[in-house]
């Protein structure tokens, strides 16, 4: 009888957004650790990938949306959702390549 090993893509977000929360303090180090233990409970390098960038693409595109809609000036607002999205996906280098090596682990 063989194991099969089965991750969740929402579980490895969950993991890493909890573990990113904990190691708040250590600015390398915890992203990289939270990005390990997410990736390896997504399953491989693909979910591992998809947990890492989910997250930040559904926030990024939230904050740009809602401060497009809540500015009296459309232009400005898209101007300010585009850089708070830009913003959400620069703080997720080193929680990607540690996603990706604890994927590998899977």
């Amino acid at each position: 009888m063989s194991e099969e090993k089965q991750g969740s893509i929402v579980m490895g977000m969950v993991w890493m957004l909890v573990i990113s929360l904990l190691l708040f303090w250590a600015p390398l180090i915890g992203p990289l650790v939270a990005g390990f233990v997410g990736g390896k409970r997504a399953g491989g390098i693909g979910a591992a990938f998809v947990a890492v960038l989910l997250p930040g693409i559904i926030v990024g595109f939230l904050l740009f949306v809602f401060a497009s809609s809540l500015t009296g000036v459309p232009l400005i607002g898209a101007l300010a959702g585009m850089g708070a999205f830009i913003l959400s996906l620069s703080g997720i280098g080193p929680l990607l390549i540690g996603a990706l090596i604890g994927g590998a682990f899977a």
